[in-house]
């Protein structure tokens, strides 16, 4: 069964997150779980943690279903070694964060090369750090967020990713989230059929549907091959509402979180009986 949400607040503490949820009829979420911007946070307190896990009993919420995200402050592939120890010490925390919470899963962007090295050495790079963070982290897997593309980014393409998982090499501990805008913006023409088919094929082929863990259902202001990371809400940009019906109708997809990171938090609710309701048909 597939399982629709958003990406909540954390405002007044994560322990809010399946609260906020719960309010707009989700039966998965995302949250962060500290200030995004903020490359510190105090440790968790043990009121937050059990409380955290208390409402995400109280309402059913699966820790297979939430899809944390690290910070976005987080670059593992800098190039500088003194960053990017401190960006793997950063990672390897929020996975901490993440088991203390009873969460098996840490969604994250691989990181950029900031122009100053090759694609290859940035994934190695990245890849060090992620296996780090694992090996010191038991439970949690790292779950890799395709890119737009923009800037010095990489993993907007499969074979990017494909190549991550590789060079990780911890089968089972990995996993892949697809972004549609993302998608989109770095060349995935999803908004026809012929071109979700062709995406789909090149992500079986390059990734692997069993490292499918998670997906963000955005649509998207930008156009196809643009880069541009705006998101829209669904049906509102580029990819429309068809898009959305074939991802959800789509039976390769299986039961993960799929988290809406749309715009417009008023119309979440909404959206979740739309995605839900074409699930059903």
């Amino acid at each position: 069964m597939k399982r629709f949400g958003a990406h909540v607040s954390i405002a007044g503490g994560v322990e809010n997150a399946p609260l906020n949820a719960a309010a707009i009829g989700a039966d998965a979420f995302a949250l962060f779980t500290k200030n995004q911007r903020q490359w510190s946070a105090p440790p968790l307190s043990e009121e937050s943690v059990e409380a955290f896990r208390r409402h995400c009993a109280a309402h059913h919420f699966d820790p297979d279903f939430i899809l944390p995200h690290d910070s976005y402050l987080i670059n593992l592939g800098n190039p500088d070694p003194d960053k990017r120890r401190a960006a793997t010490a950063a990672f390897t925390a929020e996975m901490e964060r993440c088991h203390a919470l009873g969460l098996t899963k840490l969604n994250f962007h691989p990181g950029s090369h900031l122009g100053k090295s090759p694609v290859p050495e940035a994934l190695t790079n990245i890849a060090e750090g992620v296996r780090a963070a694992i090996d010191a982290v038991p439970d949690v897997m790292a779950v890799i967020e395709n890119t737009a593309g923009q800037g010095s980014c990489v993993g907007s393409s499969f074979a990017e990713l494909g190549s991550l998982l590789e060079k990780i090499d911890r089968p089972g501990r990995v996993g892949v989230c697809i972004d549609t805008c993302h998608a989109y913006a770095a060349g995935y023409d999803l908004a026809t059929g012929e071109g979700y088919e062709s995406c789909m094929t090149e992500f079986a082929a390059a990734v692997g549907w069993e490292y499918l863990a998670g997906m963000h259902l955005n649509d998207t202001k930008g156009g196809c091959g643009s880069h541009l990371d705006r998101h829209a809400p669904v049906g509102d940009g580029a990819l429309g509402v068809e898009t959305f019906r074939r991802i959800v109708t789509d039976p390769r997809i299986g039961s993960i979180p799929l988290i809406l990171e749309t715009p417009e938090p008023d119309r979440w609710a909404d959206e979740i009986r739309l995605l839900r309701r074409m699930a059903a048909e």
